[in-house]
């Protein structure tokens, strides 16, 4: 062996592992076996991994299982772990960069073995490496590699399996990131109420089938937006809520062999300890393990809701997009803040930058989604072993969708700005005006009014003044048109009622012409 490297051995025979590394020959492998994509595990899955190895050494050496020396220096090996992860989730959420950390130990492609045995031994060699270099008395013991105090398996991996920590980690790892989640999904949504409020008075036309409808507030679109996002939280703390139900202590294949009768029920009981008030959500043990570890229904379920997030998000950003559109040929509604310039060749261009990226992430979440639903499918008699990819998945659109919802917020939907006279352009211009003489003239007469209108060009309202009854008076007086199309009470629950002596008599069809009005020569506006 080279001075760079040392020899370890496991059950297919000895292999190099670099002399510096904390992980052993078993990752060692694992590295060689799966060059694929050169991204590594989420960091808060290796903080869930290491808060459930703790918890493991404290629980086993409570039930008489693991002596004090061994569960002292597993502990104190998974805290310098727990501090750096902490440290890292802190200032680079996605890891981008790990290198002058421990985190840099946990080695192994996204894409590896089944179910993640590559990932848990990973985790389990570098905190026997970690508490024998530390924290053993011997010198002998010290030696990376010689697992003589504590062992990757028999001590850090007690009472466990792959099998059962990894879909525990994959839902604590989840659970720990939730905070930061919520907190950006409420300032979003905060963000798109205070526009609801400021907007409460700017009054423009609604649009269905991209046609002219009813008349809406700018105010009542984004104050829309918002609730659609308050219930997209409710939904994501549903599904969280089955996350917090864990299976360890159900080892291989959830019947509990290896494990101490107590150990589920104490171990959930330590996690619940260590991670304090920091996930927000009570932990618990689930009563049937063997139903933990063949199915993914519950990080499914969670995806969904993150989907359905993602799903909302995207709509909202085709808004917002499309209300900006110009500034002299789109819609124009809304000014959106510039942040950057948009384009190599046409000068001045700005463009909607913040939005395409919110549409980018959105629809990558929904296709993270697809995988992650297809991978629970997966799932064979008593384990699904596509957890690795799962994990990921569920990590990485939790992570993107976290961050893209803060910037969009603080750099986008608080800057933007109401083009007031456009809005009001469009709203006294919309043929969804005539939707208010329903009551009056009734429909198939308002709809010769919207036909005459869009023929010509011509308002609605002015429309409306140029009708004439049978007798050549006016279909409305100008009091009962000003009533009629009342901006703000075209926007609120009602319909029109004129004192019956004011009805116009010839709004009603006739028998005899089968005509609502006839309509006046009055030169158009």
């Amino acid at each position: 062996m080279s001075a760079k490297f040392r020899t370890e051995k496991d059950s297919l025979g000895p292999l190099q592992v670099p002399a510096d590394a904390y992980y052993g020959v078993q990752a060692a492998r694992a590295v060689a076996n799966f060059p694929i994509s050169g991204m590594r595990a989420h960091p808060a899955l290796i903080l869930a991994y290491v808060h459930i190895k703790r918890a493991a050494a404290v629980t086993n050496c409570k039930l008489g299982m693991l002596d004090e020396p061994r569960r002292d220096a597993i502990v104190k090996a998974a805290d310098l772990v727990l501090k750096d992860a902490a440290k890292l989730l802190k200032s680079d959420p996605q890891a981008v960069e790990r290198s002058g950390n421990l985190l840099d130990q946990w080695v192994i492609d996204v894409y590896q073995a089944g179910a993640g045995t590559s990932f848990n031994m990973n985790t389990n060699e570098v905190l026997a490496n970690l508490a024998n270099e530390k924290y053993a008395r011997k010198a002998a013991d010290k030696v990376r590699g010689s697992y003589s105090f504590v062992h990757p398996n028999d001590h850090v991996n007690m009472a466990q399996s792959t099998n059962d920590t990894m879909p525990t980690g994959i839902r604590l790892s989840n659970l720990m990131i939730l905070p930061d989640t919520l907190a950006a999904l409420d300032l979003l949504e905060g963000e798109l109420r205070k526009k609801g409020r400021e907007f409460d008075k700017v009054i423009t036309t609604g649009r269905t089938h991209l046609q002219d409808a009813t008349p809406v507030t700018l105010g009542q679109v984004f104050t829309a937006f918002a609730d659609c996002l308050k219930k997209a939280r409710g939904r994501i703390v549903d599904a969280a809520k089955q996350l917090a139900i864990l299976g360890l202590g159900g080892t291989a294949v959830g019947t509990g062999m290896n494990s101490h009768p107590d150990y589920s029920r104490e171990v959930a009981m330590q996690l619940a300890l260590q991670l304090g008030q920091s996930i927000g959500i009570r932990l618990g043990t689930a009563a049937n393990k063997v139903e933990m570890h063949n199915s993914l229904a519950d990080q499914l379920q969670f995806s969904s809701a993150l989907r359905s997030l993602a799903v909302d998000l995207g709509r909202i950003a085709n808004d917002l997009r499309l209300l900006s559109s110009g500034p002299t040929s789109g819609i124009g509604e809304i000014n959106l803040p510039p942040v950057q310039p948009g384009s190599s060749i046409m000068p001045g261009k700005v463009n909607p930058v913040m939005l395409e990226m919110f549409n980018m992430v959105c629809y990558n979440v929904i296709g993270l989604d697809s995988a992650i639903c297809g991978c629970a499918q997966a799932g064979q008699y008593q384990l699904n072993v596509m957890m690795p990819i799962v994990a990921w998945d569920l990590l990485h659109m939790q992570s993107i969708l976290t961050t893209s919802m803060t910037v969009v917020a603080e750099r986008c939907v608080r800057g933007i700005t109401a083009n007031e006279e456009q809005c009001r352009k469009y709203f006294e211009a919309s043929m969804g005006l005539a939707t208010v003489l329903n009551p009056l003239i009734g429909y198939a007469a308002a709809a010769e009014i919207v036909k005459h209108a869009v023929k010509s060009g011509t308002p609605i309202m002015d429309e409306v003044r140029a009708a004439r009854k049978a007798d050549g008076s006016p279909l409305l007086t100008e009091a009962q048109i000003r009533k009629a199309f009342d901006p703000q009470k075209l926007t609120q629950p009602g319909f029109l009622k004129l004192e019956d002596e004011a009805k116009p008599k010839a709004a009603r069809r006739s028998p005899s012409t089968g005509t609502a009005a006839k309509r006046g020569t009055a030169k158009k506006k």
